[in-house]
């Protein structure tokens, strides 16, 4: 990505005068910047926190650097989008190869996610040596799948907005994507039935989790191309950066400012307004004027920001912002432990699940990132750093009576979630912070709290808005609930390739 200036935008010399601001300085909106600087615009990010990252983040406090969510980083590989951005940047990020990916418990059983799907297919088969057909069968299938939609990703210029020359790549790419409209308005769980694979535990238990933490639904409800692709998540450039995510953050800002654009944390934006054919942005340092807004925000945020007699722009938010509300807010529990409680001196990642015929939510299932042993910057001595995160429905919270009693049952479950499948975690526990999802809200400014964008559930719904394109003139919307969806490399490349469909326009 990136190219050579952009067309109708020049370098302005009014210090209040910019050719893009970027509201929010999440991996959708550092997309964005990066791309817009990379095209020779004079672009002005504004983070309101003073770090930038937003849900995929590293933040301190009381001597520990946590990260904001569990969760994993992928597009590290060769090629792939991070690299790229790391490679051509010089950034000083560096990255740890995981093996295992991630550690799912259970009470019946533990299974080691391998970064390579043939040892994948070996360790289903360990559990029963008759499935190996099959398992051979869903995940050729499966692979075929997630080779068509992951080359997207790995080549953005195939993604919108679409050239002469990328329209001629899809018309030769055509044949692979015929599959693709077989599965669509298809759930995951069909497709494995498809392959006389329903009916097995172990593969059942791990597409649920994997669901749950990718696509935010359950392997029975998810959207077939969309979580066949998510099961590709391991295997695609997936790493532990050194240090914390929010080191890639802070190098992406310095990349901006040293192409020529400014970043300004904790300077949350209050308004947005049209003014002579381009936006007036009220930020609490003061007011700057640009042509191109592109809003790193949830719809309801840019709904409370933006002042206009656009009815239908208001009313196009508004829908985004109720299907948002179909989504999830996360309970947390930052967690200080030993250093020799975890095994091994390495980062990894433990998915637990207490109850596998139970909703994998509100602490029954929770995922848990543990620092490495050699990152002595983010804890004190002789301790790690552990963010644990579950699902918490965000629709009974707000009905519940007791918001904090009901978030506090589900950190307790947690715990008890934690002692039962990973009791080396639980007695080395030396620190503990919580956050619930108002809490989250206030750290990362997003309304109520929710997280992981919309939940991609069977329907062919999740089709509409795959293209880029303006709330209203010259303001577009990128992050977890826009165009292309979740997961902090989606964002972050939904953030770049809007940025050049903004271009141009």
């Amino acid at each position: 990505m990136g190219g050579g200036p952009a067309k109708g935008l020049s370098v302005t010399r009014d210090p209040n005068s910019f050719d893009a601001v970027v509201v929010g300085a999440g991996f959708g909106g550092l997309g964005a910047a990066v791309e817009l600087a990379e095209s020779g615009a004079r672009v002005l990010v504004l983070e309101a926190l003073n770090y930038p990252g937003g849900c995929a983040s590293t933040f301190s406090r009381g001597g520990y650097r946590f990260e904001a969510g569990a969760t994993l980083f992928s597009g590290f590989g060769e090629g792939q989008l991070m690299r790229t951005w790391i490679d051509r940047h010089q950034l000083p990020v560096e990255v740890d190869w995981l093996d295992p990916i991630i550690e799912l418990r259970t009470p019946q059983f533990q299974l080691a996610v391998p970064p390579e799907r043939e040892a994948l297919i070996d360790a289903f088969a360990a559990f029963d040596p008759s499935r190996r057909p099959a398992l051979q069968r869903f995940f050729e299938r499966q692979r075929r799948v997630a080779d068509t939609l992951w080359e997207l990703f790995d080549d953005p210029e195939l993604l919108p907005p679409l050239t002469l020359q990328s329209l001629v790549r899809h018309a030769a790419r055509s044949p692979r994507y015929l599959p693709l409209l077989r599965l669509m308005n298809t759930s995951l769980m069909e497709v494995v039935a498809q392959e006389g694979l329903h009916d097995f535990e172990p593969l059942r238990i791990y597409f649920d989790a994997l669901c749950q933490i990718t696509v935010q639904v359950s392997a029975d409800r998810a959207e077939a191309p969309f979580a066949l692709a998510a099961t590709d998540y391991c295997f695609r450039g997936t790493a532990h950066v050194r240090g914390g995510i929010g080191v890639l953050a802070e190098s992406l800002c310095q990349a901006i400012q040293t192409m020529g654009g400014e970043v300004r944390l904790a300077d949350r934006v209050k308004s947005l307004r049209i003014d002579g054919g381009g936006w007036v942005v009220q930020s609490r340092r003061g007011t700057v004027r640009t042509p191109l807004v592109v809003a790193n925000l949830l719809p309801q945020n840019l709904r409370s920001m933006v002042s206009t007699a656009d009815g239908g722009a208001l009313r196009r938010l508004d829908a985004m912002a109720s299907r948002v509300e179909e989504g999830w807010g996360a309970a947390m529990l930052y967690l200080g432990v030993e250093a020799d409680a975890p095994h091994g001196e390495g980062a990894h990642h433990l998915e637990l699940v207490a109850d596998p015929r139970a909703p994998f939510v509100a602490g029954n299932h929770i995922f848990c990132s543990v620092s490495d042993a050699r990152e002595t910057d983010r804890a004190p001595a002789g301790q790690r750093t552990v963010t644990v995160s579950t699902h918490v429905d965000m629709q009974a919270l707000r009905k519940s009576a007791s918001p904090g009693a009901y978030v506090a049952q589900i950190q307790k479950r947690m715990r008890a979630t934690l002692a039962k499948l990973a009791p080396e975690l639980h007695a080395g526990i030396a620190h503990e912070m919580t956050a619930s999802p108002r809490t989250f809200e206030r750290f990362t400014r997003r309304a109520h709290g929710y997280v992981g964008g919309i939940p991609r559930t069977k329907g062919l719904e999740h089709y509409r808005g795959i293209f880029p394109a303006p709330v209203m003139p010259g303001l577009f919307l990128v992050g977890d609930s826009a165009f292309p969806g979740q997961s902090t490399l989606a964002t972050a490349i939904g953030g770049a390739r809007t940025a050049r469909a903004a271009l141009s326009a």
